[in-house]
């Protein structure tokens, strides 16, 4: 049976050879190397974490063990995924890019037609990845358990870098964000590769305080006296920390973390990008076109207690 579609449109000429796409979330913390990527991974990875005690002693004539080196693991499993619809012909008899179909009764899909939902699959699977990597839910079809979704059952978290969350606004953004600098641990606060993921809300609620908005002595005129003109597109700090924008995490809800602790997990990174259209016409004379995807994912990250989380309530601590 044929996915349902929905045509509308008043275009009565001739293809135009453009399409215009709803603006789709593309998968930022991927594609801007945010997190640590582990491809080829066919069933499972092992990710092998030290944790050393002391190192230094006093020096003695005599080999002299001490301090003390712990190894545990944590997995990455990537979860198999796919997308499988199909698509009639028919419903784009009507459509203003039916005359690329052919006159025949026997319709060719249209070339741009197909490059553009090859194109527009691709997009919207990198947001839906997107979303599940950092609050997915295995148990929902098409996600896997997302970084938020295992931190929130690791009783590994020390209930000091559990920040109790807030509706973030302007006025408030700089309050609620040295919240999380100060319960960054001190081992890791100084690391190049640390960074304050921020969800959509918080990141441009702190891009309007820095504009003038905010209180804690910016003024009315922000950032160099610029006001609200101040961004565009240029790194974001607080207190001297890395902020990012990672637009799959949910409102009100942040992480602090180092990129080398954040790992996504896959087979073949290309697999996400690979979107196969099927016209079934020459071996099942109908009229349909199958869109096949196939793609594995998972997310994961190494050691709990350099994570510091904002509005997630852990259920283990």
């Amino acid at each position: 049976m044929a996915t349902a579609t929905s045509i509308t449109t008043s275009y009565a000429g001739k293809f135009l050879g453009e399409y215009i796409a709803t603006a789709l979330l593309s998968a930022p913390t991927l594609d801007k190397g945010l997190v640590t990527i582990k491809p080829n991974i066919k069933y499972k990875e092992v990710i092998k974490k030290i944790a050393t005690g002391t190192l230094l002693s006093d020096a003695s004539c005599d080999f002299t063990s001490s301090g003390s080196v712990t190894l545990t693991e944590r997995v990455l499993t990537p979860k198999e995924l796919q997308v499988n619809q199909v698509l009639c012909k028919k419903d784009f008899h009507s459509d203003w890019m039916s005359e690329d179909m052919g006159i025949s009764a026997f319709d060719t899909l249209s070339k741009s037609f197909a490059d553009f939902i090859l194109a527009r699959y691709a997009a919207g699977i990198a947001a839906e990845n997107e979303v599940s990597f950092w609050r997915g839910a295995t148990g929902t079809t098409g996600q896997y358990d997302g970084i938020c979704t295992l931190i929130a059952l690791d009783a590994a978290l020390p209930a000091a870098q559990e920040i109790a969350g807030s509706t973030v606004t302007a006025s408030n953004v700089l309050t609620e964000l040295r919240k999380i600098v100060n319960a960054i641990p001190p081992t890791i606060l100084a690391k190049d590769d640390l960074f304050i993921y921020l969800p959509v809300n918080m990141y441009y609620a702190y891009i309007q305080a820095l504009g003038g908005f905010g209180a804690s002595g910016l003024g009315a005129n922000g950032v160099d006296a610029k006001g609200t003109t101040f961004y565009t597109g240029q790194a974001l700090t607080i207190d001297g920390v890395k902020i990012v924008l990672a637009e799959g995490l949910a409102s009100n809800v942040a992480i602090a973390a180092q990129k080398s602790n954040l790992y996504f997990g896959t087979g073949l990174i290309d697999d996400m990008n690979k979107v196969k259209l099927i016209d079934t016409s020459e071996t099942l004379g109908d009229e349909n076109v199958r869109i096949v995807m196939r793609m594995t994912g998972c997310a994961n990250y190494g050691f709990a207690s350099e994570i510091v989380t904002y509005g997630i309530t852990n259920s283990a601590n």
